[in-house]
């Protein structure tokens, strides 16, 4: 686990927490604490934004609390042994609650899951979401053995349980925004910056997926005639697209923004029983990253927001496919203090 926001967001309520001493320690402490607010107002308020446009909150302490909820579909298929087979699986959704504190732009939050208390959600998932004036980025890992669904080989249809197969998963975008005087992802996103004119930019982006898709041996145990089914997913994509930020009213923001990038590598296998099949390297294939806000500052210290982050491919092959579908939607509120 990485302590340090966590240090630094103590560090940073210390600041408001002792009133002023004549003591020559609580002097130098006081001094220290002065220093440390000094160096983070400078860095919180360092941008290239245009004022007229986009503007930072007031208030230095910011609380806020989400509901998460995410969902992951794959659907693949490939002809073996001259059967045509298919896979539809996806994982259980995750819902949780998230409390968060921010000092400036150190920020340190948990989640709780009502679910996985209760033993009834065993997967892991982890997010992260970075959003600067210029550059973006969106990583997402996940581990799950609640994928489940279909196989169909030929005219035979299997079910697959939750605990019959076993994800590993990892999705990292990244975005470049052009127009970074006047367009900010951070608005839409973590709230620390405010959009006060409509603006768009146009965004570079790269996108990348890998993963493995394998059944474990509890199906054999149930089912000693199922295949055994491995499925391997690389690829990388580049590409741009368009991100908008429309200020209908004084305290309203929607944000709308879609990067397609082409696939200009992908390694993608799909085994059944030991035989091998490779899709080709170079398809015309495609990664859409696709995001949707909508944001409301209630008062100049309250805000509330929804949030829907969405990574899908469209991978074609004659020998195998392999599509994937992710997404994160977030109900958000916050309360800014100081």
């Amino acid at each position: 686990m990485n302590l340090k926001p966590f240090f630094f967001l103590s560090l940073a309520l210390l600041l408001t927490a002792y009133p002023a001493s004549e003591s020559s320690a609580q002097s130098h402490d006081k001094k220290v604490r002065q220093k440390v607010d000094s160096v983070l107002t400078a860095r919180y308020f360092k941008s290239s934004f245009d004022t007229n446009y986009v503007i930072r909150p007031i208030g230095k302490l910011t609380l806020f609390t989400s509901v998460n909820q995410t969902g992951n579909d794959f659907h693949a298929k490939g002809t073996v042994n001259g059967l045509k087979s298919r896979a539809d699986l996806s994982t259980n959704y995750k819902t949780a609650i998230s409390f968060g504190a921010s000092y400036r732009d150190i920020s340190a939050s948990f989640e709780i899951n009502p679910v996985k208390s209760n033993g009834d959600y065993t997967d892991y998932e982890f997010n992260l979401n970075c959003y600067s004036d210029r550059f973006s980025i969106d990583l997402s890992y996940q581990r799950s053995e609640t994928l489940s669904g279909k196989i169909h080989r030929g005219d035979n249809v299997e079910r697959l349980h939750k605990g019959n197969l076993k994800l590993n998963y990892l999705y990292v975008a990244g975005y470049y925004t052009f127009n970074h005087r006047h367009f900010s992802y951070a608005a839409a996103f973590n709230q620390n910056y405010i959009q006060r004119q409509s603006a768009g930019s146009w965004l570079a982006g790269f996108s990348y997926q890998g993963g493995t898709i394998k059944t474990t041996g509890n199906l054999k145990e149930k089912n000693p005639d199922a295949p055994t089914i491995r499925i391997e997913i690389n690829r990388i994509g580049i590409g741009g697209g368009y991100g908008y930020n429309w200020v209908p009213g004084k305290k309203w923001l929607l944000h709308f923004s879609m990067v397609p990038t082409l696939v200009v590598y992908n390694h993608n296998r799909f085994f059944v029983n030991g035989e091998k099949k490779d899709g080709k390297h170079l398809r015309f294939n495609m990664i859409f990253n696709e995001r949707v806000a909508v944001v409301h500052n209630i008062s100049q210290r309250c805000f509330a927001g929804l949030t829907l982050n969405m990574n899908n491919s469209v991978f074609d092959d004659n020998i195998v496919k392999v599509n994937q579908n992710k997404w994160l939607a977030k109900a958000i509120f916050g309360v800014r203090l100081f």
